[in-house]
């Protein structure tokens, strides 16, 4: 195998930054079109990142009434990011040390979570829909937090301990009367926090095949002779 090769596996460790980046993008230009309306006021103009959520985006109207032509660049966003967090989950595995029946725990719950997720917004049962992506969602995100222990990234798995807590805030205020109109700032950082997390771990993998990839020596003899 070539240093090229090594060097274009290497990169392709970074696909999920890259995916994130795509998905991010996707989601600014989503907020520029969208017409407005939020629970605040559904009479208000545009996309207000305090007190809209992202699933405003994905909605066929606006809640003001009017059509919603953000829909399907915020459908293509949902999907890169269905597929970026697949991708992540199934790459995840492949570079750390861990029990092959784990490995593939991680990556069929991963793979699975996303799939499924990007049926939210259709017409399948929502509730269904939520509950199944959470639990293969789950299962790959605790193998996730074996992976970073084992391959002792205490850092990471701090972070990834910040997530979960993040994870809380949102089902503490989601039920909490009186606290909800801070749901979608909360929940953005949740978002934005969570995708750091994931972008980390990529970087981390990166870092690791590049000190695992060979030196060539090249043996240099000016008269031809060994």
């Amino acid at each position: 195998m070539t240093q090229q090769t090594d060097k274009a596996k290497n990169i392709l460790v970074l696909t999920p930054i890259f995916g994130t980046i795509v998905f991010v993008v996707l989601y600014v230009v989503a907020t520029l079109l969208y017409p407005g309306g939020s629970q605040v006021d559904k009479n208000s103009i545009g996309f207000s990142w305090t007190n809209n959520y992202w699933c405003n985006l994905l909605n066929e109207n606006a809640i003001n009434g009017q059509h919603n032509p953000a829909k399907p660049i915020a459908m293509t966003g949902m999907f890169v990011l269905c597929l970026t967090l697949a991708f992540f989950w199934f790459l995840f595995p492949r570079h750390i040390n861990l029990d092959r029946k784990l490995k593939l725990a991680i990556q069929i719950s991963g793979t699975l979570a996303m799939t499924i997720a990007f049926f939210l917004f259709t017409n399948i049962n929502h509730d269904l829909v939520t509950n199944l992506a959470s639990i293969f969602g789950l299962i790959a995100t605790v193998g996730t937090f074996i992976g970073l222990y084992k391959t002792k990234w205490f850092g990471l798995f701090a972070f990834g301990l910040l997530n979960i807590l993040l994870v809380g805030l949102n089902n503490y205020v989601y039920y909490t009367k009186g606290l909800i109109i801070y749901l979608p700032v909360i929940q953005k950082i949740s978002f934005a926090t969570f995708l750091i997390w994931v972008c980390c771990i990529d970087i981390e993998l990166y870092r690791r095949e590049e000190k695992r990839q060979p030196i060539t020596k090249v043996s240099f003899c000016p008269t031809g002779k060994k």
